[in-house]
């Protein structure tokens, strides 16, 4: 995420104030303390969430991510209260022509919760949407195991609890839309059934090959990788969620794969391309940071519609996992999300022995009248 230019006022509450985060050139320079301490607190609350440090990252591999680029505006303040920075804010603004959606994000350390700074924040996020013309709000948050109530999304599958983030949404007008499963795979057991489906995949897709390679995309993948990205915006089951349908090339291919790679990280892409025609049809991405001990995480999967039931799903994900595993023999496991409808693709996980560890929802709010003047204060 960036500032816009000229966007550097500080915005106060009682207490706690949002200051616009400067997103640095280099990390070594003194204008990197912010930064520094908004993905230190970052993995703080990532932690306090799940009890793992398994979605931690550092700085240099979060910066890229936040450089400016054509297809989004992204917009970040961090919370600070004395001279602590205790949470961050963000939003982010597809520029899809006549684009009405945003995303956004509001994280706090427990410590500071219920003095008002979720709601704050929120009106924050609210104006910055409608100064550019967006309407449709949409916004995930993990809901930890909790004993108690429990809500069910509007596509009727799966639960999250109750729990405080998720009155915080509904208090502020905010719809649960869909509930994802956060899975798990231990890369540590041996992999006889991951072997086994991909012998039965390779048998049932005797039509198509399996490519693979490491980011930077070779140019002779770049066009139909791309084509295989724009469809995540339109082929995944998404419920009432808005996305709008993105337009991938070559360059926009590049930047992806420059965001991974200036960071250190390997992203592995594994395809499966129609032998007759050469399209790519079927794709899969394991991502790790520098650190080869850590978590692995597994990014999109997809198999375009026009080729599904050949098990092209499970051929590029097995494929991936077995040289995955002879490639970074240390990170012990894989971690991926899924929404809870996606009931094709949870059934190719649990078969691969992936287990559920978290839920996430998420949630949705059309914006509508005049700013909203929301005014709980246990957030």
């Amino acid at each position: 995420m960036h500032s816009a230019p000229g966007d550097m006022r500080v915005t106060s509450i009682p207490g706690p104030s949002f200051r616009p985060l400067h997103i640095p050139h280099d990390l070594a320079s003194s204008e990197a303390s912010d930064f520094i301490a908004m993905v230190r607190v970052r993995n703080a609350i990532y932690r306090e969430n799940s009890g793992h440090d398994d979605e931690a990252v550092t700085p240099e591999q979060l910066l890229p991510h936040y450089r400016p680029n054509p297809y989004e505006l992204m917009k970040a303040w961090v919370i600070v209260v004395g001279d602590e920075i205790v949470g961050r804010v963000g939003i982010d603004l597809p520029l899809e022509e006549g684009s009405v959606v945003a995303f956004w994000l509001i994280e706090i350390l427990r410590a500071h919760w219920g003095r008002g700074i979720g709601s704050a924040a929120l009106v924050l996020l609210e104006q910055y949407a409608r100064s550019h013309g967006r309407t449709t709000l949409q916004s995930w948050a993990t809901h930890p195991p909790c004993d108690g109530a429990t809500l069910t999304p509007r596509t009727g599958f799966g639960t999250i609890p109750e729990d405080h983030v998720a009155r915080f949404y509904a208090r502020h007008g905010y719809a649960l839309e869909q509930v994802e499963r956060n899975s798990a795979f231990d890369m540590t057991e041996p992999l006889d059934q991951v072997e086994r489906l991909l012998t039965q995949s390779r048998a049932a897709a005797s039509d198509y090959r399996v490519l693979q390679w490491d980011a930077p995309t070779p140019a002779d993948c770049i066009e139909g990788y791309a084509w295989m990205k724009s469809r995540m915006s339109t082929d995944i089951p998404a419920g009432a969620l808005d996305f709008d349908e993105e337009r991938w090339d070559a360059v926009r291919i590049t930047q992806h794969d420059e965001r991974y790679t200036a960071a250190g990280s390997t992203l592995q892409v594994t395809a499966a391309q129609h032998i007759r025609t050469g399209e790519l049809c079927a794709f899969n991405e394991l991502m790790i940071p520098e650190d080869r001990t850590l978590a692995s995480h597994q990014e999109d999967t997809l198999v375009l519609k026009e080729h599904r039931g050949h098990k092209l799903g499970t051929l590029v994900k097995c494929a991936g996992l077995i040289e995955w595993r002879a490639r970074m023999p240390h990170s012990p496991r894989v971690l991926t999300y899924n929404a809870e409808e996606n009931r094709p693709m949870l059934d190719i996980n649990e078969a691969i022995g992936f287990i559920p560890i978290a839920y996430v929802g998420a949630w949705k709010k059309v914006l509508v009248g005049s700013a909203d003047s929301s005014g709980s204060n246990d957030s």
